[in-house]
């Protein structure tokens, strides 16, 4: 099959690669659409931590946020898995150690993560081998562009859960990415007043035609916010957070820098502030799912562009796509030329 393989960073081509074969406790996917994440994006240039961590190492084939139909199933499978369509888990526990007995399998320390960590191959290829546990069946009312947003949705669900929020709370959302975005589409749906803040003039614009109110940091009016949401990459947001959330409120961490942030947790407490880590969308991918089917939140308009496999190499650096529109987000579809 053809896959889309980065040999070391900057380098990324398609290949033919041996095929899936659905091991024992396995399925294997024809792959209908993919995300291009900044966590691909990450190994593509080479700054990836789990490279310098020893938990990846090249050749990798890169992608996590997948939609397709089952094709294969292996032994202890249900056949009745065939045909459907899923999206699946990024985070593979080991299903024995405390963490995973506890329902926290996205935090086992010896988990593989598909397409990023423990030599798991991604679905930036024409089909993917996963666990049947990690499989979740799509509605008919979630095409596969949105099975592809299940899984960054997944982690947006749980910071906007995070933040507690009730009809009538401000919410401010730092960085309006992705992930950002959908932070706000959850944050909107649970009632809340919403604001972003970014820094350029596309995003902030491209925020304001989704609905949303988007500030720079200059033009940040004072307002008291009921909640703080860091869906960014900046280093020293995540103070800024502290210093802006209502005392008594909550402040909730989801963007991860490339150096470490400092807070002040002196005035974390004084202020009575609850701080919220979130990593992993695994316990929110079911209600992310529903939410979609629902109708409750619909992010397709954060997808600027669906191009083939041959496309992969360009995406990841950065090379603009004819035609794109505004989103942030870029999709892949391995069926399709181009």
């Amino acid at each position: 099959m053809r896959a889309a393989v980065v040999t070391a960073p900057g380098e990324c081509s398609v290949q033919e690669v041996p095929a899936p074969r659905a091991a024992a406790g396995e399925v294997v996917v024809d792959v209908e659409r993919v995300g291009v994440c900044g966590t691909d994006v990450e190994f593509f240039t080479g700054e990836m931590a789990y490279l310098h961590e020893g938990h990846a190492r090249f050749p990798m084939r890169l992608g996590h946020e997948w939609a397709g139909v089952v094709r294969a199933v292996g032994d202890g499978v249900d056949p009745a898995w065939r045909g459907r369509r899923v999206m699946g888990d990024t985070m593979l526990g080991c299903r024995a150690c405390r963490r995973c007995l506890r329902g926290h399998q996205h935090v086992c320390a010896d988990r593989q993560e598909v397409g990023i960590r423990g030599g798991r191959p991604g679905a930036l290829a024409e089909q993917v081998a996963v666990p049947v546990t990690a499989l979740h069946e799509l509605p008919g009312a979630v095409d596969p562009a949105l099975g592809a947003l299940v899984e960054p949705g997944g982690n947006a669900l749980r910071a906007a859960r995070a933040a507690d929020l009730t009809p009538g709370d401000r919410v401010l959302i730092l960085g309006p990415g992705t992930i950002g975005l959908l932070t706000a589409m959850f944050a909107r749906a649970a009632g809340a007043e919403v604001h972003l803040m970014g820094h350029t003039a596309a995003s902030l614009a491209f925020a304001r035609s989704l609905g949303f109110t988007a500030w720079t940091e200059l033009g940040l009016p004072d307002l008291p916010f009921d909640a703080v949401i860091d869906a960014s990459n900046a280093a020293y947001l995540p103070a800024k957070a502290l210093d802006l959330v209502e005392p008594a409120g909550r402040v909730v961490y989801i963007g991860l820098a490339g150096s470490p942030s400092l807070v002040d947790t002196r005035r974390l407490a004084l202020k009575d502030v609850t701080a919220v880590g979130v990593l992993s969308a695994s316990p929110g991918l079911a209600a992310t799912i529903a939410a979609y089917a629902a109708g409750h939140v619909d992010p397709r308009p954060l997808v600027a562009a669906t191009v083939g496999l041959d496309r992969v190499g360009a995406v990841l650096a950065g090379v603009p796509v004819a035609g794109a529109g505004p989103g942030p987000k870029f999709h892949i579809d391995p069926r399709r030329a181009g």
